[in-house]
This record gives C-alpha cells, structure tokens and sequence, in this order.
C-alpha cells in the first residue's frame, strides 16, 4: 500500500472509544504515511482540533456514549468548517438528519478502503460524493 504524499504535514484525528479500534486505526494509519493524534471521546477531539491547526482530517466512530460522531461532527463544523470528517460506522444508514459534508465508511473496513477514504478526504478540493 503506498504512503501518503504528503506525510510530513498529514494529520488525521482519529476518535473512537472502543481503546483496541482506535489503536488499531492509528497503526494503520501510521502505516500509510499519517501523523496520528487519538481521541478517546468526543469532548477531547473538540479540544484537539480547537488547538491544533494541524489536523487536516477527522476520522470518528458513530456510536460513542456521551457524543455521537454525526454530534461531534457538527461541532467540528462550527470550529472548523473546512476539516473534512470520515464517519466509520457499522449502520447501513446513517440517519436521514446526516450532513451531507460526511464522509461514510463501512464497518468493517480494511487497509484499502481506509486508505482511499482519507486520502480523498485530505486531497486539496475534495468533497464527499
């Protein structure tokens, strides 16, 4: 699989409360050239992307206690309009009420599909189709 072009400068916020997913989507995301900061909740993501202007991606779990990832992303919207946000969620669905600027991706997923939902996601001009 290859790397991230832009490695150097990559960020992904990855925010997920399940400690073995998020580990392991870091390492993945390690392995493909990203820079990885780890959120366990979305209380800490809003504080990491409010004082760390070098995030260029969230990737977040739907289906966390105290702050869904459609909330969170909502959140991150107000601070930071541009960020693009990949939701990892095993519905078929997300809720009709979903904003069109998510990403989707399909738990479980593996390498490939992670790697082509955030390089997409970081491309300069992408939007979610």
């Amino acid at each position: 699989m290859d790397r991230c072009p832009d490695s150097n400068r990559s960020v992904v916020l990855v925010v997920d409360d399940d400690d073995l997913v998020l580990m392991s989507t870091s390492a993945l995301l390690d392995d493909l050239g990203y820079r990885v900061i780890e959120a366990s909740n979305g209380a800490r993501a809003l504080a990491l992307v409010a004082q760390d202007p070098s995030i260029v991606a969230v990737m977040t779990d739907h289906a966390m206690p105290g702050m869904t990832g459609l909330q969170l992303a909502v959140a991150i919207k107000e601070l930071r309009p541009e960020l693009p946000i990949i939701l990892a969620t095993g519905y078929a669905e997300l809720p009709g009420n979903a904003p069109t600027y998510l990403r989707r991706l399909a738990k479980p997923y593996r390498l490939p599909e992670l790697a082509e939902a955030v390089a997409a996601a970081v491309s300069p001009g992408s939007a979610p189709d």
